[in-house]
């Protein structure tokens, strides 16, 4: 199966160059990434010594348009990491892809953006304040390494396929098996955005299980407001049996000026028979964000967390969360 796999990126290599000699006398275009995630927090009650400033996560890279059809990005994720001490940081490549277009069909290969959250993601749009229920609660990765597919069949369908490591950006490929994911987005009326999403990541070896995620969701935009809500389920997560995991996510943004928005949110997970108890919870966040200008966003907000374990505290907190990016 790698094997296919490495004869299929070799193929889609091959096409990217003989597609850059086609456009060799178009000029290229490139721009700079820079994205700046930070907050000052402050808990209340039994978290109220869980204070401070905190630099979140910076990215850091470059995309570079070699023809209008052709265009390369590198992205570097510095961020914390729960393996080291806090007050060090750690720098990981985020993305180091290629994106080839022709008509309705797009490729991706390399380390590339992974699809099983990308639309929930872009729909909630304060991924600086919070990451979508998938990634926050570790469902999926947001990227990973391998190649995509999509396809527009016409102005209200298009799908995606994905075969990746299954190990995210962080690790190394260090055990056998691949994910495999395939997904389709629906648009039946103007505003209304539907998806369905499937993925099966391969177990290592015969004392595992396959582990395997659904994701459902749709949303509603416009122009003074908008609503989205997704259910996922994961089961037999991290390639352990009966590990099975689900959560609903509710989000709603309403525009109260030009430069103000507001927005709720509220996040429940579970695990099947309590594996995860410990950590199973629902969540509630509402705030403002303020804009001053396309490069900076504000946000105070706050946040309450309801454990399900009679053994875990429930937790509330307020933040100011803060946005530098182009």
């Amino acid at each position: 199966m790698k094997t296919k796999v490495f004869i299929t990126a070799l193929y889609l290599c091959l096409c990217i160059v003989v597609q850059a000699q086609n456009h060799k006398n178009e000029a290229p275009k490139g721009k700079a990434i820079i994205q700046v995630f930070g907050n000052f927090h402050t808990g209340f009650g039994a978290e109220n010594n869980d204070r401070g400033f905190e630099l979140d996560r910076s990215y850091f890279g470059y995309q570079y348009a070699v023809t209008p059809n052709l265009e390369i990005k590198a992205v570097m994720d510095v961020g914390k990491s729960s393996h080291v001490d806090d007050l060090q940081r750690v720098a990981y490549i985020k993305n180091a892809q290629v994106k080839w277009t022709k008509g309705n069909l797009t490729l991706n290969g390399g380390l590339i953006s992974t699809t099983s959250f990308k639309i929930q993601e872009d729909f909630w749009g304060y991924r600086y304040m919070k990451m979508v229920l998938q990634d926050y609660y570790k469902f999926a990765s947001s990227a990973d390494l391998g190649l995509s597919v999509a396809y527009k069949f016409a102005e209200w369908i298009s799908m995606v396929a994905i075969i990746v490591n299954g190990e995210g950006y962080k690790k190394i490929q260090k055990n056998d098996g691949l994910q495999y994911g395939l997904g389709a987005t629906f648009f039946p009326v103007e505003g209304v955005t539907m998806r369905i999403y499937g993925s099966i990541n391969e177990r290592s070896d015969k004392s595992l299980e396959n582990s395997n995620l659904y994701a459902t969701f749709i949303g509603y935009k416009h122009e003074k407001f908008s609503i989205g809500a997704e259910y996922n389920r994961i089961e037999n997560m991290s390639n352990i049996d009966n590990h099975n995991l689900s959560g609903v996510s509710i989000y709603s943004t309403i525009k109260l000026c030009n430069k103000v928005n507001s927005f709720l949110r509220h996040d429940n997970i579970w695990s099947k028979d309590d594996w995860n108890v410990n950590k199973d919870e629902a969540t509630y966040m509402t705030g403002i964000e303020y804009s001053p200008c396309r490069y900076v966003k504000i946000a105070p907000n706050f946040r309450y967390h309801h454990a399900k374990s009679a053994i875990t505290r429930n937790r509330s907190m307020a933040y100011i969360n803060c946005y530098f990016g182009f």
